[in-house]
């Protein structure tokens, strides 16, 4: 009798269809792929394969993102979404309207994990779709775009200090220009002439002209006098640039100033890790400092969003992913060699630098003087349509003739032509 039992449950057991547990699975779609950044992804690639994961890299160069954002449209088109891509700001909630995003395969995460304690309401309201019901995406960072850096060897041995007015700047850019230095690194790319604009357009306006102008959409702003003194300041700057500008990458501008062969650059604090990665020192090799402004804080927060996909192993890796850029030990890690500052507001910033430190101080400061603004170059503040009007006409501007009060003017009818 026990051999009979014995028989039929092997021969259950051979009937029985092999059950294969595949690991969790994630095509990955980014644009990090400069020194520090790069160096930033790997930890998150480390710990996903450390867990199982099987990890499919798909990284896109150039262009500050704006390569990679036609690579993503092409593969929806084409119905071959990746399970995660590099995003940020209202495109979140455009892809959620098209119907491509998979909102609660992560909100089950965020849920678990108790997110909606460990973000900001600003930065978990960027992050949410289905009218702010869900999360769809998972925050990495908050990086902060108006930065000024130096060499600080350089600004020594020319008798300057760091400005802290835009009349100090140019002033400084004077003289290092009459010394035969390149007062101003910079690739002269729509992105990068939007981040520097924008920049300015904080200094010069100020916060409240800024929301008017790039949150607002005001269209009496966008088209008046105060924006024409910004692009007064654009074409000044311009003038502090070299002849190989045009086209450069922001990390190849960066070196600039890293060898010396420039003085300054405005950039976001990524460009904080090509120094790190080049051990090289805020407050010895090199200086930061924010852009002149009275306490604003432009920012703009890397993510991932999580499009629908086909198979456990892929659903399974879009939640170990989400968890894995949530946790504690990795947004203090990937921030460090980032160069920006966890999302999350239990990350201890003792091992950080002095840059971080003053980025995460300010952020603070900003939030309670009503300074702490979404970027309008880095996709924080605005949908794609108007964030290209924009950029069009500042690039266009910026490599050209055209007058600032034409520019001004320019500037309001293209965002209306954009609604």
């Amino acid at each position: 009798m026990k051999m009979k039992k014995l028989i039929v449950a092997l021969i259950a057991l051979a009937l029985t269809p092999s059950v294969s547990f595949a690991a969790p699975k994630a095509e990955v779609l980014h644009w990090w792929t400069g020194g520090g950044e790069a160096k930033a992804l790997k930890v998150l690639q480390d710990e996903f394969a450390a867990q199982n994961g099987v990890w499919l890299d798909m990284p896109v160069s150039g262009g500050g993102g704006d390569a990679a954002m036609q690579t993503l449209k092409a593969r929806i088109v084409a119905n071959d979404a990746p399970a995660a891509a590099q995003i940020k700001g209202p495109t979140i909630q455009e892809y959620d309207e098209e119907g491509v995003v998979a909102p609660y395969n992560i909100d089950a995460v965020a849920k678990k994990e108790g997110w909606d304690n460990l973000l900001s309401k600003q930065v978990a309201s960027h992050m949410k779709c289905d009218d702010g019901k869900a999360y769809c995406a998972a925050p990495v960072n908050i990086h902060r775009i108006d930065w000024i850096w130096a060499n600080k060897k350089v600004l020594d041995s020319n008798g300057i200090k760091m400005p802290s007015t835009w009349a100090e700047f140019n002033a400084a850019a004077d003289k290092l220009q009459a010394n035969g230095i390149i007062p101003l690194a910079h690739g002269s790319q729509p992105w990068q002439d939007a981040t520097v604009f924008e920049a300015v357009a904080l200094g010069v306006g100020g916060n409240d002209f800024y929301r008017k102008a790039f949150v607002d959409l005001d269209a009496a702003t966008l088209g008046g006098s105060t924006m024409t003194k910004v692009f007064d300041q654009m074409r000044k700057l311009k003038g502090y640039t070299d002849a190989g500008s045009p086209g450069r990458d922001w990390n190849v501008a960066t070196g600039m100033v890293m060898e010396g062969k420039a003085a300054f650059q405005i950039m976001g604090d990524w460009a904080k890790g090509e120094f790190a990665a080049n051990n090289m020192a805020p407050g010895k090799d090199y200086i930061c400092a924010p852009t002149p402004s009275n306490n604003g804080y432009l920012y703009n927060v890397d993510s991932f969003i999580f499009y629908k996909v086909k198979g456990k192993d892929k659903v399974e890796g879009q939640k170990l992913l989400a968890s894995l850029m949530m946790g504690k030990n990795f947004q203090k890690v990937f921030n460090i060699y980032k160069g920006s500052i966890p999302a999350r507001l239990d990350v201890s910033m003792d091992e950080f630098d002095m840059c971080a430190k003053k980025s995460n101080a300010d952020l603070k400061t900003a939030g309670s003087k009503g300074g702490l603004l979404p970027s309008f170059a880095h996709g924080m503040a605005l949908r794609l349509a108007q964030k290209g009007a924009i950029q069009d006409v500042v690039t266009e501007h910026f490599n050209s003739n055209m007058s600032s009060s034409d520019a001004a003017k320019k500037l309001a009818a293209a965002v209306k032509a954009s609604l």
